[in-house]
């Protein structure tokens, strides 16, 4: 992406946005609500025309790929396939287009675990099944290229398991792996590399260690709404953890040193590493 920017009327959704995603690892794609994150999958794609820049595929627009489907896989909408059609028809159908064969289909369908659902209509599916057709769907024309759209959404627990082993597999392919997500948790045990925007703005690309490889600190007293109140004041993000604070953005020594002058008693305080959460609202709390 370069200088990627979509105005509607007086709202900057995308705002001189640069990145590049690299293949070989999986990069979480993350923001706040509105901050961005659809609507430039959505430029990458063409369905939304950039109001300036330009976002490219392996170098050039989406658009001009002959065959869209072997370049870029893509889930955007889970809901997107037609009701009516079975899951075996939808995949047929988008195969159609170009050549591929219905045993792709099949294999891809026994692949997410929908073998059993083929013949059924798509309307009468969950979200976690609907979710796992449009993970069948971006991989039918086995492209280098996989942009997904909060993936987990609606699946259970093994079927989240499963979603983190295959995007590890896509990525030791060598293939591109774009992934939007909200969900942290998911976010620290699959990524590689993040990129965080915020009001249409990049704010960090960087690989997962180097944005959670910040102190944080633990803090444990009697009266931890005064502590919490304390700390938010000095600058610092505070989360609950543990039965105490986890605080970042402010040194053990500045914490002790504030929570002394005002006469609040500290059971615990110790150096912690962050978690991703930790990180992301802080970083986000900078832009605020």
């Amino acid at each position: 992406m370069t200088e990627l920017t979509k105005v509607y009327g007086r709202t900057r959704a995308v705002d001189g946005l640069s990145f590049t995603v690299r293949p070989g690892q999986v990069t979480g794609f993350l923001g706040p609500n509105g901050a961005g994150k659809s609507t430039t999958m959505r430029m990458i794609l063409a369905l939304d025309r950039p109001t300036a820049g330009r976002a490219t595929v392996a170098g050039r627009p989406f658009r001009e790929h002959r065959a869209p489907l072997h370049a870029v896989g893509a889930l955007l909408d889970a809901r997107s396939a037609h009701p009516g059609r079975t899951a075996r028809d939808h995949l047929i159908a988008l195969g159609q287009t170009h050549g591929i064969p219905a045993s792709r289909a099949d294999t891809l369908l026994d692949e997410v675990g929908l073998a059993g659902a083929a013949r059924r209509r798509v309307g009468g599916f969950s979200l976690g099944m609907a979710q796992r057709l449009g993970i069948a769907a971006a991989l039918l024309g086995d492209p280098a290229v996989v942009l997904l759209d909060e993936p987990v959404n609606g699946l259970d627990p093994d079927g989240v398991l499963w979603m983190r082993t295959l995007l590890k597999r896509l990525a030791a392919d060598g293939r591109t792996v774009l992934v939007s997500s909200h969900l942290m948790s998911e976010m620290a045990v699959t990524a590689d590399h993040l990129l965080v925007i915020d009001r249409g703005r990049l704010i960090a690309d960087t690989s997962l260690d180097a944005l959670i490889d910040r102190e944080a600190v633990f803090v444990r007293g009697p009266r931890p709404d005064a502590l919490r109140t304390l700390l938010t004041d000095h600058g610092a993000a505070v989360t609950d953890h543990g039965g105490g604070l986890l605080v970042t953005g402010l040194g053990a020594d500045a914490i002790g040193a504030a929570a002394a002058g005002q006469g609040l008693v500290l059971h615990e305080l110790s150096p912690r590493r962050a978690s991703l959460e930790q990180a992301y609202m802080e970083l986000t709390k900078e832009r605020a």
